[in-house]
């Protein structure tokens, strides 16, 4: 089975709907390795900050069965659909990385996930991953934090609820 990286993040009781995502991903995937959780600023609207973390799960669902399975969460969440793509959130979780995949032109669901440029998806990435290879770049996941221009920056820990 595939090891696929995901990207969580929510600026809504963030830390309640992080640690119930936590138990859902655990319920249904068994093991899960997860990095620590940290805020950062909104990006791409004023907002409150978000709370970020990055998990590992192993799975038997195709990269489209697991998306679905991963929007249903969010919807169970409160997670709504109906507002701009960049606003306030209850739970956000994307498919950073699927194994050694390249998916592109199924529907939302793009991997590698561009926004694997911003910290808030590398730094917690990276400190779980920092060896993995990223398909098409050739760099691993620690490089990709080393040369980012937050690298060395100092983001607030967070424990989750």
């Amino acid at each position: 089975m595939p090891l696929v990286y995901l990207s969580l993040g929510s600026n809504q009781h963030a830390e309640a709907n992080l640690a119930s995502a936590m138990a859902a991903l655990q319920q249904r995937f068994g093991a899960v390795r997860a990095s620590a959780a940290y805020r950062f600023p909104a990006v791409g609207f004023d907002g409150a900050d978000f709370v970020n973390l990055a998990a590992v799960i192993e799975t038997d669902l195709s990269p489209d069965m697991l998306n679905d399975w991963l929007h249903a969460l969010e919807d169970r969440h409160g997670r709504r659909r109906d507002v701009p793509r960049f606003s306030d959130r209850t739970l956000d979780i994307d498919i950073v990385l699927y194994g050694d995949q390249v998916i592109s032109g199924s529907g939302n669901l793009q991997v590698p996930r561009s926004e694997l440029k911003h910290a808030f998806v590398l730094r917690p990435l990276a400190e779980i991953a920092p060896d993995v290879i990223v398909p098409r770049d050739g760099r691993t996941l620690g490089e990709l934090w080393q040369l980012h221009a937050d690298y060395g920056s100092e983001h607030e820990r967070v424990a989750l609820a």
